[in-house]
């Protein structure tokens, strides 16, 4: 018993209410409403909307190709994946069981593959084998990319004996984001925000738990190892600068930066959504409610000052990270190591104050 209670004293400052939904005392459903109702749907409506702006510039390209139109889609292709950056770390419920992160935003593209897809004409974009051939790298190839200028995109777009192919895959891709994105974001309104919301426990499948570990899941593997760490060669004998988000666009840090963002706004209960300026209940008052003390210091404050610190050397970065890999990967190494700090506070110290065990497997240590 004093062992326990000595421990307790050390991590945290353990409410004398065992009135909360974990015996903490903490009122984990007024979390989950705010989550849900201030920051999930409220992003994935403004993913949709996007989505569907989206949608509107890929048909005036393809309707007209130009230069000007180029321009406009790839605007829209940027605004919508910055919408994206905002829900893609939320994999619970309809977007889990789609696998949803798989099919919009796995990069680089299989450019090689693509084009075989493309000019074959026939393909099935719910197929696992497509994941790589769909979303938004694969969008980003097809108006960056494919040619060398911009001019000889349009020109492509232009050429009444092969464009045909082109301009449907492109219009086929941009109507599988937005189904995708409706799909989930229906799910959300007609009967899962409540099923979610009334999953108050503390067991694994309970919803604070499944989204916290998909949280601290999304911000290791796909910010911290995906967008910086595997480019930078942390997982590998050489540097991989084709492996970067936004390889054609060079929108890298832009992307990066959205994300993280993202992620740090959801640690505060805060919204997306620039009409509400909620910061509601999150899991940096559920650290403050339990008196979570590290070093002297309360771990939600440290934990934001470690956001702060990487985005500060994340803001160093070229605006393509594939031209800081080949010319100072030394800056990406460095922006590598402010995030993984951060896995050491969210994955061990913040898990274990709210007493949340990790429900996925890694193989590259924290």
């Amino acid at each position: 018993m004093s062992i326990a209670l000595s421990m307790c004293t050390f991590l945290t400052g353990c409410s004398d209410d065992d009135t909360g939904n974990a015996g903490d005392g903490f009122d984990r459903e007024r979390m989950l409403v705010n989550w849900a109702d201030n920051i999930i749907v409220p992003g994935y409506t403004t993913y949709v909307s996007e989505l569907a702006a989206l949608n509107t510039s890929v048909e005036s390209f393809t309707n007209s190709p130009s230069v000007e139109s180029l321009d406009d889609l790839r605007a829209a292709w940027l605004s919508a994946n910055i919408a994206w950056q905002h829900v893609g770390m939320f994999e619970i419920g309809k977007a889990e069981e789609l696998t949803l992160i798989n099919y919009t935003n796995v990069y680089p593209t299989s450019t090689e593959d693509l084009v075989q897809t493309i000019e074959s004409g026939s393909y099935d974009l719910t197929s696992v084998n497509k994941q790589d051939e769909q979303g938004f790298p694969a969008m980003e190839y097809l108006i960056y990319g494919v040619k060398n200028t911009d001019q000889e995109i349009v020109d492509l777009y232009l050429q009444e004996t092969t464009s045909q192919p082109y301009k449907t895959y492109l219009i086929d891709l941009a109507e599988r984001l937005e189904t995708m994105a409706q799909t989930v974001l229906d799910d959300w309104r007609n009967g899962y925000r409540d099923t979610f919301v009334n999953s108050i426990g503390s067991e694994s499948t309970s919803s604070v738990n499944k989204l916290a570990n998909d949280y601290i899941f999304y911000y290791e593997k796909h910010l911290r190892a995906g967008k910086i760490g595997i480019p930078a060669g942390v997982f590998s004998s050489e540097r991989l600068p084709e492996k970067v988000e936004g390889l054609y666009s060079g929108k890298s840090k832009e992307l990066f930066i959205a994300g993280l963002d993202a992620l740090q706004d959801f640690f505060n209960g805060k919204s997306p959504n620039s009409n509400l300026t909620v910061e509601g209940e999150g899991l940096q008052s559920y650290l403050d409610f339990v008196n979570t003390i590290r070093g002297g210091e309360s771990l939600g404050a440290l934990i934001n000052a470690q956001f702060v610190a990487a985005r500060a050397k994340a803001e160093t970065l070229s605006d393509a990270f594939s031209l800081q890999v080949e010319n100072n990967n030394g800056s990406m190494l460095e922006t590598y190591d402010e995030l993984q700090k951060n896995v050491i506070n969210l994955k061990v110290d913040m898990l274990q104050a709210l007493n949340i065990r990790v429900d996925f497997f890694d193989a590259d240590g924290d």
